[in-house]
């Protein structure tokens, strides 16, 4: 029975659906995106980040976009938090930990009457306008009054199901030790609850 899902969301331009180290995706939307192949979906759960890949080919796809890869600051990255405790509150889901990095986001979150991929479309949606009303939005330099803001947010998420308290407490050290792999200190956030089982 799943109990809890490790999620990854990816900022706009971090993980490409045709990233040669594999992707989450089934297919490439965007066109400037098709020159580099089709979408190279992986079914495996385990993170396909440390295998070696052509950091030029990554360089060119990601300056083939249409927008700037997305690179979240602290200050924009406090305000997704304000913006996840805010839907946390609302919608009362559990999180058991959560890592908010410069390209992407680490989730452990409880089991909801709403599937996972709802879950974090409401904590994505609820950032956004937290960073938009706060004039934070990180595309606000690149498109003109004018335009309406594009996501953030890559498309989707990688998700991997946890159907034992140990494979949540594993989940939640990994999440909680990921900010120290970039040289930053460790996380906490005021939505995140401990996880107590038995």
């Amino acid at each position: 029975m799943i109990l809890a899902s490790h999620v990854i969301l990816s900022a706009y331009g971090f993980w490409l659906p045709n990233e040669e180290r594999g992707s989450w995706s089934d297919f490439v939307r965007k066109w400037e995106l098709h020159r580099f192949g089709n979408a190279t979906h992986v079914d495996t759960t385990r993170s396909v980040a440390h295998r070696p890949y052509d950091r030029q080919r990554k360089r060119e796809m990601r300056a083939s976009l249409k927008y700037p890869a997305v690179k979240f600051t602290g200050q924009q990255a406090l305000c997704i938090g304000n913006g996840f405790a805010e839907m946390v509150r609302k919608s009362n889901f559990k999180i058991y930990a959560c890592a908010i990095l410069p390209d992407h986001v680490h989730l452990v979150i409880e089991r909801h009457s709403y599937s996972v991929e709802q879950v974090t479309n409401l904590l994505k949606g609820a950032a956004t306008r937290k960073l938009t009303s706060s004039r934070l939005h990180p595309m606000n330099a690149v498109v003109t009054e004018s335009e309406k803001l594009p996501s953030p947010w890559g498309v989707g998420l990688w998700k991997v199901f946890l159907d034992s308290p140990e494979d949540i407490e594993r989940s939640i050290d990994y999440v909680e030790r990921n900010p120290l792999k970039e040289g930053k200190p460790r996380q906490h956030w005021s939505f995140v609850k401990p996880y107590k089982h038995g």
